[in-house]
């Protein structure tokens, strides 16, 4: 039997690359878009961004919640255990058919909702549809994945975010450039990557080592939200980034118009390889502690949550130094028109934004924590003010008082307010 310490770092180490990958692809839409459309093209993509948070949020709760009931109730015997998997797939469907219809027949009204003028709707109303159409696919990816790595098969689970996301970036460069399709080609290459990484994990589901029960079972809502009960930090996770680019987007429009926004789609982008980062310590901690929780196994819990937070604090000081020194750099990469009042916001943004990380990092992990030992009432709070109630209340605050500037440091403000609370949860319930 491997120590905790190894345990934590095979599942970990897979889960952040893995995750990692997932933000990688974003990365590479940014960068293309910028080569292929500019600007415009930049503030299209950050604009519809909270589209593409919201269904990965939903995908994630879903998943890893019933990805956690699945694994503390197989850890106790339970024959519960076997119901989750389909229950996560239908009302994923479900939910993912909303989605699709709403991207099919609403394309311009979502983009217009989030703040685009005429010009911006005319250039991502294609990419809405197009990727929205697949909110399905972006769903079962998340739920099948999280069972996966809940089984005990990390290794499969990180192939199939880095494969997935791999076949994106490659399909981003041949459908916008060879095929020259544009934002069309990017939103295609998008929505078919979850495809791949689905495909992947039946690799598991398929084979001997599998004790995830492929079957249909009656669809049970009350499975679902006691599954949405512990899986609602990974949701925060996700849409958190999302949230965060509306309220900023607003504010920004009126603070420095177009150029800002694509400025902030820059820091927005890149972040989100720091979001992943501890999103895949959170996640691969997450079956450890779910199974050491369900045997009753308090030492080990404790000595798994101690590693999470030390790795997420040495993770937030590397990544401010490196955004520190290199954040001119970054944002040139994403200038292709070598604008400079773009160049001008981003670098600042990048190197106060990312000084929240040494926070964010403490409250994604910590609200994993939360949720995995079952404490659902405090990473609810948790997660509810770090997601929604102290982001926005930073943002109009510190942007009235400082302008742009107060617009960067709203991230660090809020995640330092929610860490009081993270803190004092862990205490009481770890």
């Amino acid at each position: 039997m491997l120590s905790v310490q190894k345990q934590f770092a095979k599942y970990v180490s897979q889960n952040v690359l893995g995750m990692v990958g997932i933000s990688l692809y974003i990365l590479a839409d940014t960068f293309f878009i910028s080569k292929a459309v500019g600007t415009k093209g930049i503030t299209a993509l950050n604009l519809v961004l909270p589209v593409y948070s919201l269904i990965f949020a939903i995908g994630s709760m879903i998943g890893v919640g019933s990805g956690i009931r699945f694994a503390v109730a197989r850890s106790r015997g339970l024959e519960e255990a076997d119901s989750y998997f389909f229950n996560a797939l239908f009302w994923g469907t479900v939910i993912g058919v909303a989605f699709m219809l709403l991207g099919l027949f609403f394309p311009d009204n979502i983009m217009a909702l989030l703040g685009g003028d005429a010009e911006i709707v005319a250039v991502g109303s294609t990419y809405t549809r197009i990727f929205m159409l697949f909110s399905p696919c972006f769903i079962w990816n998340y739920v099948c994945n999280a069972f996966v790595r809940n089984d005990r098969a990390p290794s499969i689970a990180m192939a199939a975010t880095l494969f997935s996301s791999l076949f994106n970036i490659v399909m981003d460069y041949v459908l916008m450039f060879p095929l020259g399709l544009g934002m069309a080609g990017a939103a295609l290459a998008t929505a078919c990557s979850p495809i791949v990484g689905v495909l992947i994990c039946c690799i598991h589901f398929f084979g001997k080592n599998c004790h995830v029960v492929v079957k249909p079972v009656k669809p049970s809502a009350k499975m679902l939200f006691r599954s949405c009960q512990v899986g609602v930090s990974a949701f925060v996770g996700e849409i958190s980034s999302g949230v965060t680019t509306a309220v900023f987007n607003f504010i920004i429009l009126g603070l420095a118009g177009n150029v800002g926004v694509a400025a902030y789609g820059v820091v927005a982008n890149t972040s989100l390889v720091a979001v992943a980062m501890f999103n895949g310590i959170s996640q691969g901690s997450q079956p450890l502690l779910s199974e050491f929780y369900g045997k009753g196994n308090k030492e080990k819990v404790k000595k798994t949550v101690w590693l999470g937070l030390g790795t997420a604090v040495v993770f937030a000081f590397a990544m401010i130094a490196l955004v520190y020194v290199g954040a001119d750099a970054i944002v040139a990469v994403f200038n292709s028109e070598g604008n400079a009042g773009l160049a001008a916001y981003a670098g600042t943004g990048l190197r106060l934004y990312f000084l929240g990380f040494l926070f964010a990092g403490i409250n994604i992990v910590g609200t994993g924590v939360l949720s995995a030992v079952e404490a659902a009432r405090w990473a609810f709070i948790a997660s509810v003010l770090r997601g929604f109630v102290a982001i926005i209340f930073c943002a109009f605050v510190l942007s009235f008082l400082f302008g742009m500037k107060g617009v960067w440091l709203a991230f660090p403000a809020a995640e330092l307010l929610t860490m009081v609370v993270t803190v004092t949860a862990l205490r009481k319930s770890v």
